[in-house]
């Protein structure tokens, strides 16, 4: 059995053994096999080197074979070119010497009209020799050319010296076809010479205007302006007939004319306008500036403004932008319409692509000081007017659907300004520009003073105050407010007026800076014109505030001055907070109804009194003392009746209910919400004084002595207690996290507004149990 076992394991050894030894077998033959195919590779590599190196050496061969075959080729294609340049050089230089013969003989016999072509010609073919000149021959011919040039440019002028003589006002010859060819031979030679030309003929031509227009002449002021600019345009009729196919239509003859006049007149006009200075009126000022801007516009319209840039000290002026948004007033009128009367109108802008602009009108600017004296008296005319209209008419009147009515007398004022921007805009954008902002300034000002701060109603500084007596047996309806319905109407108009000018001021600044030049933009600044309207809102305002808050006074001054430790049982609101009511709903809804166009301000005026109200309030609470519990209740049920009354302040009196304001709502309810709490401390007893003491800590949240100490003299404690109740308020008070300033006040957070309203609520429900 055993031996079994052992013959049944060897026989898979004895297979393993001889797959082992096949194995190693095998791996014996693969080495073999690898050097030999190592070596069939290093063969082959050999041979290919070999081949490489025999292809190497045929195209070596190959390509000085063809080296020496394009050898002579090239020489061939070197001898060609040397060859044609130098028969074409020959041919230049054959060219060359006979032109500059010919040109010789031309000039002496002033052939112009061939000497034109040929001189071309020369001049072209004299630049083929540029690189030869060190060849004596060449550089002959070269000087032979530069002499003809100078004889001809000498010999033309003389021509047209003679043709046109400057002495003498009548001319001796005139156009002919000498002239004509002589013209297009100068346009081949020296640009100078060109010029010269020019320059005597248009001096030539205008020497009669000189003559006529003298500044001693009657025709040379401002007043026969046109006379100048009718001349000038039959002068160039008058051209155009004698001379207008002399010249070469590419000289711009009749531009150059005119362009020579504008400068002339500009001079002659400054000159004239210097001597007789004092004799300058705005009218004829504005007239004379009137006809120059459209004889500049007709300027424009016939030519094209291309010689500007070839006088000497021209530059064209930037275009004229017309981005005036105070224009569209005047689109309508009809500028065709040139009345004496209508000279103080402004007139469109001229064509933004007008190169003219101010080449005559520019000589008026030094004199616009007259133009700005005249709208500084104007403008002090018209606010001495304003105030004249206002007190003989009184304040506009508006209804509550309009609301706040503006000064008609600002519209006027800005619509003047208007006017005179858009006028002086076309006269000049430099300094003149500048002087009138700054007029506009000086009466900006004056407006606000004299119109709006000059018309605010004064305050009263008799004291009409009530009595307790009186006031305590007041009915609804009995007083009147300080200030008149009138006077409230007044304010508010002064103050919407106040608004309207400031937006319009701020307008009127950025229209400033865009018609003025760019490098004077900064000097516009009428930041302090827009304050000035600003203090005249601020003021208003603060004078709406005092007349309610004065009115309120008399009733707070009662409220103090009742004996509320003997009031034995809590009531309907007291007879102050009807007063108070009173004089709310009476100023309130007018305020309202004034300012509605102007709603922020509304807000404000609310937000300002309410600031004013409620602190003046708690100072007259602190003075109601001593006070009884049942006293206690009945200023608590009047404190929540005011408060009450103060949320819905914007909208009292009004048939449409809005939500007040989100930050006027804060204000409101956390300082009416301090006075329940000083109320809610007084009525709470003394006893224990700990849980007072406390209690006051814990609703009032205001570590000042005084405070407290208020709070003890309303209860009516006496000395004595008062002193034991502060040592204990001073050693109960939290101690204050350590980086504070150590002051009185508290840094834990007061009863939320909803606590202390579900508080009262409470409260008042306890009230009407005990009622």
């Amino acid at each position: 059995m055993l031996w079994s076992i052992l013959i049944h394991c060897s026989q898979p050894n004895r297979r393993l053994d001889d797959n082992i030894r096949t194995v190693v077998r095998g791996q014996t033959n693969v080495g073999q096999d690898g050097r030999q195919a190592l070596e069939e590779a290093q063969n082959a590599i050999q041979q290919l080197f070999g081949k490489i190196k025999d292809i190497k050496d045929k195209a070596e061969k190959s390509e000085q074979m063809v080296k020496e075959i394009t050898r002579d080729i090239k020489q061939l294609d070197h001898a060609k070119r040397h060859l044609t340049t130098s028969i074409t050089t020959l041919n230049h230089l054959h060219m060359l010497a006979g032109g500059v013969d010919s040109l010789e003989a031309m000039t002496r016999k002033r052939q112009y009209g061939e000497v034109a072509n040929l001189l071309q010609g020369v001049v072209n073919v004299l630049e083929h020799f540029h690189k030869y000149m060190g060849i004596p021959q060449i550089r002959q011919l070269s000087e032979r050319v530069k002499a003809a040039q100078s004889e001809l440019g000498t010999q033309i002028l003389a021509d047209f010296e003679e043709a046109f003589p400057s002495q003498g006002s009548k001319r001796s010859g005139g156009p002919s076809n000498v002239l004509r060819d002589a013209c297009l031979v100068a346009n081949v030679l020296d640009p100078r010479i060109r010029q010269e030309i020019i320059k005597k003929f248009i001096r030539q031509h205008l020497s009669e205007y000189l003559v006529l227009f003298q500044e001693n002449q009657d025709v040379a002021w401002l007043d026969k302006i046109d006379r100048r600019y009718a001349w000038l345009k039959r002068q160039l009729v008058d051209y155009e007939e004698k001379y207008g196919h002399m010249f070469p239509e590419e000289w711009c003859m009749t531009e150059r004319i005119a362009v020579e006049f504008c400068h002339i007149t500009r001079v002659e006009l400054a000159k004239v306008m210097r001597t007789r200075a004092k004799e300058i009126e705005v009218k004829l000022l504005l007239f004379a500036i009137q006809r120059t801007t459209n004889f500049e516009g007709l300027l424009a319209k016939r030519f094209t403004g291309c010689t500007l840039t070839d006088v000497p000290g021209k530059k064209a002026d930037s275009p004229l932008q017309s981005t005036n948004p105070f224009l569209e007033d005047e689109a309508a009128d009809d500028p065709g319409s040139e009345k004496e009367e209508d000279l103080d109108r402004p007139r469109k802008p001229k064509a933004p692509d007008n190169p003219f602009h101010g080449i005559v009108s520019k000589c008026f600017e030094p004199h616009l000081y007259v133009y700005i004296e005249s709208q500084d008296r104007n403008l002090g005319e018209l606010i001495d007017r304003f105030v004249a209209d206002l007190r003989a008419q009184g304040p506009p009147k508006a209804g509550p659907e309009e609301g706040g009515a503006v000064l008609p007398s600002c519209a006027d004022l800005f619509v003047y300004y208007k006017k005179c921007m858009v006028q002086c805009s076309q006269l000049s954008t430099g300094e003149p520009m500048i002087a009138l902002s700054t007029i506009f300034q000086k009466y900006l000002r004056e407006y606000a003073w004299k119109i709006l701060s000059g018309n605010l109603p004064k305050t009263s500084s008799s004291s009409g105050g009530l009595t307790i007596s009186s006031l305590l047996k007041e009915k609804e309806g009995s007083e009147a407010a300080k200030f008149t319905v009138d006077e409230l109407c007044l304010i508010c108009s002064i103050l919407s007026t106040a608004e309207y000018c400031l937006a319009t001021t701020q307008q009127l600044e950025e229209k400033l800076k865009e018609k003025v030049d760019k490098v004077l933009v900064e000097r516009i600044n009428l930041t302090g014109e827009m304050d000035t309207f600003s203090t005249v809102i601020s003021n208003s305002i603060q004078l709406l505030v005092q007349d309610l808050d004065a009115a309120c006074d008399p009733a707070l001054t009662a409220m103090s001055k009742m004996p509320w430790q003997s009031v034995e049982h809590v009531g309907d609101q007291s007879p102050y907070v009807t007063s108070v009511i009173m004089h709310i709903k009476q100023n309130v809804p007018i305020i309202r109804d004034n300012l509605a166009s102007t709603r922020k301000y509304f807000t404000q005026f609310c937000i300002k009194f309410t600031n004013s109200f409620i602190p003046k309030f708690i100072n007259h609470l602190f003075r109601c003392k001593p006070i009884s519990m049942v006293g206690a209740e009945q200023l608590l049920l009047d404190t929540h009746s005011l408060k009450t009354v103060l949320l819905d302040l914007p909208s009292i009196g009004s048939q449409v209910h809005r939500k007040a304001p989100a930050s006027y709502t804060k204000i409101v309810v956390k300082g009416m919400t301090r006075a329940e709490m000083i109320l809610k401390v007084v009525m709470a007893p003394h006893e224990p004084a700990v849980v007072f003491v406390d209690n006051y800590i814990k609703l009032l949240a205001d570590g000042n002595p005084e405070t407290f100490q208020k709070i003890l003299d309303m209860k009516g404690l006496k000395r004595s207690e008062q002193s034991n109740m502060l040592d204990l308020f001073r050693q109960r008070l939290p101690t204050p996290p350590s980086g504070s300033d150590g002051g009185p006040s508290l840094s834990f957070s007061a009863p939320t507004p909803e606590q202390e309203s579900s508080r009262i609520r409470r409260l008042e429900k306890l009230i009407k149990k005990r009622l």
